[in-house]
């Protein structure tokens, strides 16, 4: 498999996000993670999706950092992870087993997800492989797929990434949220992505979510909807309302996941798909009001 790592220099002009790389290896490819705060405290693990990196979660570390562990990669294909140049060597399965793998170095347990966009799809499905290592779960934006057929327009999104001759990763944050963006946050959504070759993980991720029964992810997510259908611990779903992506998968999350319904009911308001971005400082006081039980009912 043929890899790239953008070079250092891309990430210089980024101001808000001072936090010190760390790798990991995984089948031989450079996977890079934050790890900020208290290293006694609780560990938080939040994963990040589809064109995003870690910088996605910035707003939420001085919120959470004095009290907890905070713990987010860049998938492979993003951030400061090292990138694939085919996308033919991507898949979900490719995705899954590196967060596990992440869990597994890190010797991660009595963890709290938080996930949103395809890190619900790849979190939620190893939650529910290895659920003794989970305590709570944070959904944010997100979904499950189960193979039914894709939507027209999703099938739209999925040509426009994969063919668009260059992919206008930071335009595209932008347009997901709600809140105005300023030029330097985009140039810093960019920074992953300095030519096109950088960008095979990006422009192949919409095309991994599953179209039928027998596709890749089908058997994991299937899983995870049936592990959170019976989930005893603490679970919150934080869901944005002016997200026109994944805004109405609020109501299957709380459909199928009786325990959510024990927490205060909360929708972050003028927030769209990318809401870490819109509100991260709320959505950071939540988690740490929701793990210190302040949100039960």
């Amino acid at each position: 498999m043929e890899s790239i790592l953008t070079p250092d220099h891309c990430f210089d002009g980024i101001k808000d996000f001072p936090y010190q790389p760390n790798y990991i290896d995984y089948k031989g490819l450079k996977m890079h993670y934050i790890d900020e705060g208290n290293k006694n405290g609780e560990v938080i693990l939040a994963l990040h999706g589809e064109p995003t990196w870690s910088y996605l979660y910035r707003k939420f570390i001085p919120v959470l950092s004095p009290k907890y562990r905070f713990i987010a990669p860049d998938l492979i294909g993003f951030g400061k992870s090292e990138k694939l140049v085919n996308m033919k060597d991507y898949s979900y399965t490719f995705h899954y087993n590196s967060i596990k793998n992440l869990i597994d170095k890190l010797k991660l347990k009595d963890i709290t997800l938080v996930v949103q966009d395809w890190g619900g799809l790849i979190g939620l499905g190893v939650l529910g492989e290895l659920t003794d290592l989970f305590k709570r779960v944070v959904i944010l934006n997100t979904a499950l797929a189960d193979g039914r057929k894709l939507p027209l327009s999703f099938k739209a999104w999925q040509a426009f990434a994969r063919f668009h001759p260059d992919l206008p990763v930071g335009k595209i944050v932008r347009k997901a949220s709600a809140r105005p963006m300023s030029d330097e946050v985009m140039a810093a959504y960019n920074a992953p992505f300095p030519e096109k070759k950088y960008k095979a993980g990006a422009r192949i991720f919409p095309s991994l979510a599953p179209n039928n029964k027998t596709d890749d992810g089908v058997l994991q997510m299937n899983r995870a909807a049936k592990v959170l259908s019976e989930w005893k611990k603490p679970a919150i779903i934080l869901f944005s309302d002016k997200d026109e992506i994944l805004g109405k998968m609020v109501h299957f999350f709380y459909k199928i996941m009786p325990a959510a319904h024990q927490q205060k009911r909360i929708t972050i308001a003028n927030a769209g798909h990318f809401l870490q971005e819109d509100a991260g400082e709320e959505i950071a006081t939540y988690i740490d009001e929701f793990i210190q039980e302040k949100l039960k009912i």
